[in-house]
């Protein structure tokens, strides 16, 4: 009975921390704005485009290139904690072993990124990851 508990216990968190990432007027309300702490390779362009994962949307191509990520036709579903992200996979281990460029804004098409001290080609994927909930929305594949 205990362990039925604690299992019903911890999947009502998870469901809780994953729907506030889907929460409409879940976060601050205001749009963050691009700048970026980390990131680039100079004189070199990779492209990709988002998928969405894990039951998100996430759509809108990227390109990285002269130290700079550019998200295009950019949207997302909304949540409280997006950020972007460069890694080496798709999952939670890539996205906590990888580079987090930004905070995201879900509704905003157009976002430029700079990039600065990080090697783009370690990298294979752009992350689209609420860190709130711990949860991938969507990736690009780059090449």
């Amino acid at each position: 009975m205990r362990t039925t508990a604690l299992a019903a216990t911890a999947a009502l968190a998870l469901a809780l921390s994953l729907s506030a990432c889907s929460s409409p007027g879940a976060g601050s309300g205001t749009k963050p704005e691009p700048s970026m702490s980390q990131s680039a390779s100079m004189g070199m362009e990779r492209t990709g485009d988002f998928a969405g994962l894990n039951d998100k949307t996430v759509k809108g191509s990227v390109s990285v290139s002269d130290g700079m990520l550019v998200l295009s036709d950019f949207s997302s579903d909304e949540g409280p904690d997006l950020h972007v992200y460069l890694t080496k996979g798709t999952d939670e281990a890539a996205v906590s072993a990888g580079v987090m460029v930004d905070a995201v804004s879900f509704d905003t098409a157009s976002q430029t990124f700079t990039l600065k001290d990080a090697d783009v080609a370690d990298y294979t994927y752009v992350v689209i990851h609420c860190d709130k909930a711990k949860a991938v929305f969507g990736a690009a594949k780059l090449s």
